[in-house]
C-alpha cells in the first residue's frame, strides 16, 4: 500500500533473544544487512504483516515470539533516487513504518531461511543491539536510530535516549516513549 505522499506501508521487525541481542541477518544475493521488514498488505493490520513477514523471511510463527511493543507512529525514509521505480505507478518514494520489538522465545534451530522458493536473506547471526546502527545503509540509518532508541527502553530500564536522539523527532515534539502493542 503506497499513500498519497508516495510512501510504502511497512513494518520492521526487531527480534531480541534472552541475552537482548537482535537478529541481524544478511539480504540473499547481497553484502546488505538488515532488520526484516515488509509491507502491509491491504485490508492486513500492522500486527498480521508483523506475523507474515517474520514466517516468510525468518521461518518463525507467533509461538516463536512475543510482542514486546512498537513505534508510537510511522518512520518513513525516502528511497534514493537510484532506486525509486519513475515507471511505476503510483510512484513510491520511500517507506513509512511500525517498527516492533520481539522477544525471541524459541530455538535458534527454529530461525529458517528457506521457507519461501525466493528467500529474502541467506545468512543471520545475533548482534549488540546498538550495533545495526553502524551497519546498516545510510538511507536507513535515522528510522534505524529512531526505532531503536524508541524500542530501548522496553528492554533497557530506565534507558533514556541521547537529547540528539530525542530532538530529532522535531522541533516542537517530545520524544515518545514506544508503547505495548496488545
Amino acid at each position: 500500500m503506497i499513500d498519497r505522499d508516495g510512501f510504502r506501508a511497512n513494518v520492521g521487525l526487531i527480534l531480541c533473544n534472552e541475552d537482548d541481542r537482535v537478529l541481524w541477518a544478511r539480504r540473499a544475493r547481497e553484502e546488505a544487512w538488515q532488520f526484516p521488514q515488509g509491507g502491509i498488505k491491504e485490508n492486513e493490520t500492522a500486527e498480521e504483516a508483523v506475523y507474515r513477514e517474520l514466517a516468510e523471511e525468518v521461518g518463525l510463527g507467533p509461538e516463536h515470539v512475543s510482542i514486546m511493543g512498537c513505534t508510537r507512529g510511522w518512520l518513513r525514509y525516502r528511497l534514493p533516487n537510484r532506486y525509486i521505480r519513475y515507471g511505476n505507478k503510483p510512484l513510491c518514494i520511500g517507506q513509512k513504518q511500525i517498527w516492533y520489538l520481539l522477544r525471541f522465545m524459541g530455538e535458534e534451530q527454529d530461525v529458517r531461511l528457506d521457507v519461501t522458493d525466493r528467500p529474502e536473506f541467506d545468512y543471520w547471526c545475533w548482534v549488540n543491539y546498538w550495533y545495526p546502527l553502524r551497519e546498516i545503509v545510510y538511507f536507513k540509518r535515522k528510522v534505524y536510530q529512531r526505532a531503536l532508541n524508541e524500542l530501548a527502553p522496553l528492554i533497557f530500564p530506565g534507558y533514556r535516549p541521547p537529547s540528539a536522539a530525542r530532538s530529532s523527532y522535531g522541533k516542537r515534539r517530545r520524544h515518545q516513549r514506544a508503547r505495548p502493542c496488545y
